[in-house]
């Protein structure tokens, strides 16, 4: 079990890092497959539905996207400071560990959920400042990819967040 966070979040942060100097993701976050291929993955349906989501998963996006819906009035309105980003952005990144350590998935929904959450951890990194973007758009970064989470992932009920 420690070894499986560990290579996760190792996978996590290479995921970051292949964000942060591209448009978009160049693996499939877990090779699954072990042919040492690295096909680019899109996001899409299974077979014209949804992917199959578990309560650890659907727990760390109604975190995120609670936290969300609670900072974008700040952040609209110009009230957003630095130190309220840095926290933000730390919440997102503990929810995707939390995430990423607990979540079950099939390999498919997997690499589906990891260009997520590739997403949902370069807002989180333009969110601190680390990034040539905007905290701002770091925000609307991670706004996005709760759009897309509730466009291929079940999830009852899910309304991301109003960006």
């Amino acid at each position: 079990m420690k070894t499986r966070l560990v290579v996760s979040l190792a996978v996590c942060t290479l995921i970051l890092h292949l964000f942060a100097g591209q448009a978009a993701l160049a693996v499939d976050a877990h090779q699954h497959h072990g042919d040492g291929a690295n096909p680019v993955q899109k996001l899409h349906l299974n077979a014209g539905k949804k992917w199959a989501s578990d309560a650890a998963l659907r727990k760390s996006m109604d975190e995120i996207n609670h936290a969300m819906t609670k900072a974008l009035p700040s952040i609209h309105g110009n009230r957003f400071a630095n130190s309220d980003y840095d926290a933000l952005a730390a919440s997102i990144n503990q929810s995707v560990a939390y995430a990423v350590a607990n979540c079950k998935l099939e390999a498919e929904a997997d690499a589906m959920l990891h260009i997520i959450i590739g997403e949902l951890l370069a807002g989180a990194e333009a969110m601190e400042g680390k990034t040539a973007s905007s905290r701002h758009d770091g925000a609307a970064r991670v706004v996005q990819a709760l759009k897309s989470y509730g466009k291929y992932f079940q999830h009852a009920n899910w309304k991301a967040a109003k960006g």
